[in-house]
């Protein structure tokens, strides 16, 4: 392992250890609805990270679904979720044992994280209403979380020395702006679905605030 996936490792691990700190696990034990969520969200979220395509190693493109996720269970149960689907991956031998913190920083937690900052900012900031928590919460989210996480770990391929710049930015990089409008859709569909016919599945939804008198 190289330096900074060693540092990734351990920031992830920190991080994690953070996260489920201050999650009530006995919530977990005895909510069947929320283990529902939470272990068909890894489920999904897992079946998507299995479906990737790359010519070099490292360099895949894969579908996302975080901005999603992060709004069905909020930013804790969130990262626990990827966590579970990380790991998925990662044993299933589609992943590298060495770059899981690197993955699990770069892109999980820091997307998740975005994702939900940009949800909390709209929500006191911006008015209240359907289509703003479905295009300004979930839809652009979803097309800037993979971009994100695409430059992210591009960037640490080659400053880490495992790619060339050229090679990152033609084989990789470019492909980013194919990546946006389909991720876009992904997020934004599952939610707009979600708040109509699920809207109790939604952690992030409150009809008081997004349909009540509109």
């Amino acid at each position: 392992m190289t330096t900074l996936q060693i540092i990734g490792l351990l920031a992830y691990i920190a991080s994690l250890f953070f996260t489920v700190r201050h999650l009530d696990l006995k919530q977990l034990v005895e909510d069947k609805k929320l283990q529902h969520l939470v272990f068909g969200c890894a489920a999904s979220v897992f079946i998507l990270w299995m479906f990737r395509a790359g010519i070099y190693d490292g360099l895949n493109v894969h579908f996302l679904w975080l901005a999603a996720l992060s709004l069905i269970l909020g930013l804790r149960w969130a990262i626990v979720c990827s966590f579970i689907s990380l790991l998925g991956v990662t044993i299933a031998g589609l992943e590298n044992w060495a770059m899981f913190g690197i993955n699990g920083v770069l892109g999980a937690l820091i997307p998740l994280s975005v994702s939900y900052l940009i949800y909390n900012l709209s929500f006191h900031k911006l008015p209240r209403h359907f289509f703003v928590y479905v295009f300004i919460c979930a839809f652009f989210p979803g097309a800037i979380l993979i971009a994100l996480k695409m430059a992210l770990l591009g960037g640490y391929y080659f400053v880490d020395g495992f790619h060339d710049w050229n090679t990152v930015k033609d084989n990789f990089l470019i492909l980013i702006p194919l990546m946006l409008f389909p991720e876009a859709m992904l997020n934004g569909m599952t939610m707009t679905l979600l708040i109509i016919y699920k809207p109790t599945w939604v952690y992030t939804f409150y009809d008081k605030f997004y349909l009540q008198d509109k």
